[in-house]
């Protein structure tokens, strides 16, 4: 059955580590040949290929000989340090076959922080792109640590499709999408093909399902579809194992679970501040606030806010969360956090009395703000 007529002008694939390996967790050329092939069959319809490639790490325990992950950071980025190497070399001879060059990008989660290294992450993924090159992009291991590492490439592969303008995200994996229970324990519960909006039931259905060789989950994988259905994107879920799946899937094949893209796309700008960069606190607002931005899609002045969680700069993205701290929206303050502390409930024609002066009359512009996905 066709899900879709139209053939997809740029597509991401994600790939996890444990579609990139065999059983004793070497690198399989084999299954890496059958990918490589598909993606360049693809690309030869005239479809822009982008590719999100986990494996490093475990190219790495290959190389060096390690038969357990290491479990502290310098381990583990050396480690990567070696596999990623191992892992464009495998991949640079697979696509000369095809008579395809590709490109390494390697991210940490600053440079989606940001706003300028993610533009130039941007320029980099289509100007290679126009040169008719396939990105190969990974988390940059060797230098993530915990406070600006990804997790998993879920994440990055939506950030990467919202950022390159992609119209089709594939996360392939090791499961088959997203069910209506869980089948590891229950054999009777169905797969869902389509979801049209994820809901709060949605989000419970995902659970905290977890491959043996990766280090993302369903929960990971309904995140990321947050973020590529906002920006535009459609996401499909669906296991590497099928044969053909990502040749397929673009064809329009209705396999796995297709989250349908929002019929309104976030700008560009708007989608890093809702999803590229993390708040450096929140402004808590009242339920008049709430309504105002929601409903009528206003400016948060300083009248509605009520309590803030800093400290935060001028120009620094923060939360906007209502009276029981649920995210509703996010955006770019005016004022820092000492400021607002001071001008917080108050009139906006009282800023420049409580300051001495008053560049803005908003806290935060609706120009500068995404609401919550």
């Amino acid at each position: 059955m066709k899900l879709m007529n139209n053939i997809s002008k740029r597509v991401v694939v994600k790939i996890g580590t444990s579609s990139l390996v065999q059983e004793n967790g070497s690198l399989d050329r084999e299954k890496m040949a059958g990918i490589i092939g598909q993606l360049a069959q693809i690309k030869q319809s005239g479809s822009d290929v982008i590719l999100v490639s986990s494996g490093a790490i475990r190219a790495g325990m290959e190389r060096l000989d390690l038969s357990e992950r290491p479990k502290n950071m310098p381990d583990q980025q050396a480690t990567a340090a070696v596999g990623q190497s191992v892992l464009m070399q495998t991949y640079t001879e697979l696509l000369s076959q095809h008579a395809i060059i590709p490109g390494q990008i390697l991210l940490t989660r600053d440079d989606f922080d940001h706003r300028i290294r993610y533009l130039n992450a941007r320029n980099t993924l289509l100007r290679l792109l126009a040169f008719g090159c396939l990105p190969i992009v990974n988390e940059n291991d060797t230098v993530a640590t915990e406070e600006i590492k990804f997790g998993e490439n879920d994440t990055l592969a939506a950030l990467v499709a919202a950022c390159a303008d992609a119209d089709l995200m594939m996360n392939l994996s090791d499961v088959d999408g997203l069910y209506d229970g869980d089948p590891r324990i229950d054999p009777t519960c169905k797969l869902i093909e389509e979801v049209p909006a994820i809901t709060p039931e949605i989000e419970r259905l995902a659970g905290g399902t977890h491959g043996l060789s990766g280090s993302g989950g369903m929960h990971t994988k309904i995140e990321a579809a947050k973020i590529a259905t906002n920006s535009g994107v459609r996401m499909v879920i669906a296991n590497a194992a099928r044969p053909n799946v990502i040749s397929d899937v673009v064809a329009g094949e209705n396999i796995g679970t297709s989250f349908l893209a929002s019929d309104i796309g976030l700008s560009h700008r708007k989608r890093w501040i809702a999803f590229g960069s993390r708040a450096k606190g929140s402004v808590v607002i009242n339920d008049g606030a709430v309504q105002m931005l929601i409903k009528h899609g206003k400016s948060l002045l300083p009248a509605g806010v009520i309590d803030i969680d800093g400290p935060f700069k001028i120009g620094d993205l923060v939360a906007i969360v209502d009276a029981s701290r649920r995210e509703i929206a996010r955006g770019l303050t005016n004022y820092s956090s000492i400021e607002i502390a001071l001008i917080k409930g108050k009139h906006t024609s009282e800023i420049e009395i409580l300051l001495g002066y008053k560049d803005y009359d908003e806290i935060i512009h609706r120009d500068n703000m995404a609401l919550g996905m």
